[in-house]
């Protein structure tokens, strides 16, 4: 039985398995069959029974972070998305609620030295080449966790940790990859529609929840429950993918990238209930958003969505655009988005370079904690 080193630790509204990537195996397949037996899939019965994982898209990921050899950042951090009926960890995209956990534990760990007050923490993000900047709140030489700050999906306060996303330079990967704001996507099966593709935060695919019969404000049980809805989704999240040119054909983004680019529809703010009974009024909202993440409806909004939905807000004549609240947009304003758990407000500053939009800074917060630490016991034949 192999027992390796490990945090497990919540970041937004998702928690993973923090590992460090020097102590797992350097071969790839060998490295990603241990990972799947720590968080116990593939599992038939969608439980992760004997693992770690939560069995949904957002408590089923591992996070390998080591000391980063840029001069510009303190750590290299690896986020895997484990999938939970199959033997796959996708390893094409980024988790922007866990990454707010990234500082703290590299804090944890002794990469970054804590300061009192506030501890910078740079990260480069290795799925999608892109620097990220963790303002940390520390207190008495370790990472403060307790705290006011409140995030709708998570049930309890704490500490308010302030994310910088910043210009992805080294990324081949245009904002908008088809050059446009706005596209037209021949799915078969599904039809014609207007959608948005960009790649701030990760890939994703935006289109008006009208255009799929929606209106915004389902809870996941009402998307989850309908397998003829998800089965559009995917499909039409897969034909995204090939146009933004991630995968060859359709078949093969479903069948090898379930992570990347997620999907998400948008509407025009309306007063809605949230899964916990909430009442959100549209005064307090600038547009409604649904995501969905490995096949399934997301519980809140991922962190990365959200900054995806707040870049695609400053583009002009895009899908999100064409949803929001009536009025001037800003740049850098926040945009708040009224989702299945709540609100989340994310800012976004974009420029045209030569005629291309480039995303300069997102903005988010969100709260993190180590859930337990200790070791994780993997058999020796994963």
């Amino acid at each position: 039985m192999a027992e390796i080193p490990a945090y497990y630790m919540r970041g937004g509204t998702s928690k993973g398995v923090f590992l460090l990537a020097d102590d797992l195996p350097a071969d790839a397949a060998e490295r990603d069959a241990l990972l799947l037996r720590v968080i116990g899939s593939p599992d038939p019965y969608a439980r992760h029974t004997d693992g770690m994982g939560g069995a949904t898209s957002s408590t089923s990921k591992v996070v390998l972070i080591r000391a980063s050899k840029r001069p510009d950042c303190d750590v290299d951090y690896l986020f895997g998305a484990v999938a939970i009926g199959e033997p796959l960890i996708d390893w094409s995209g980024n988790c922007g609620n866990l990454s707010a956990a990234v500082g703290p534990f590299a804090i944890w760990r002794g990469f970054v030295p804590a300061r009192e007050g506030t501890t910078t923490v740079r990260i480069w993000q290795q799925n999608i080449g892109q620097r990220i900047v963790a303002h940390v709140p520390c207190r008495n030489g370790h990472p403060l966790e307790d705290g006011d700050f409140r995030e709708d999906g998570v049930p309890f306060g704490g500490a308010e940790i302030v994310l910088d996303y910043l210009e992805p330079g080294d990324s081949p990967m245009r904002l908008c990859p088809t050059g446009g704001c706005i596209d037209t996507l021949d799915v078969p099966g599904v039809g014609t529609l207007r959608v948005t593709l960009v790649t701030a935060g990760n890939p994703t695919v935006f289109v008006h929840a009208a255009d799929l019969g929606l209106n915004g404000t389902e809870l996941p049980e009402r998307i989850n429950g309908d397998a003829a809805l998800l089965v559009r989704l995917e499909a039409i999240r897969a034909h995204g993918a090939v146009a933004m040119g991630l995968a060859p054909d359709a078949a093969t983004a479903t069948r090898e990238r379930p992570g990347t680019p997620k999907i998400a529809w948008v509407a025009a703010p309306a007063s809605y209930r949230t899964s916990a009974g909430v009442e959100i009024r549209a005064a307090d909202i600038d547009v409604l958003a649904r995501i969905v993440s490995m096949g399934r409806a997301h519980h809140a909004f991922t962190g990365t969505g959200a900054i995806a939905l707040a870049v695609a807000a400053t583009l002009p004549g895009s899908v999100v655009r064409e949803a929001l609240r009536p009025g001037p947009v800003a740049q850098g304003v926040q945009t708040r988005i009224g989702h299945v758990s709540g609100t989340l407000a994310v800012g976004a500053v974009t420029v045209q370079r030569d005629g291309v939009w480039v995303m300069e800074r997102a903005v988010m917060s969100r709260s993190a904690r180590r859930l337990m630490t200790g070791l994780v016991h993997v058999p020796e034949r994963c």
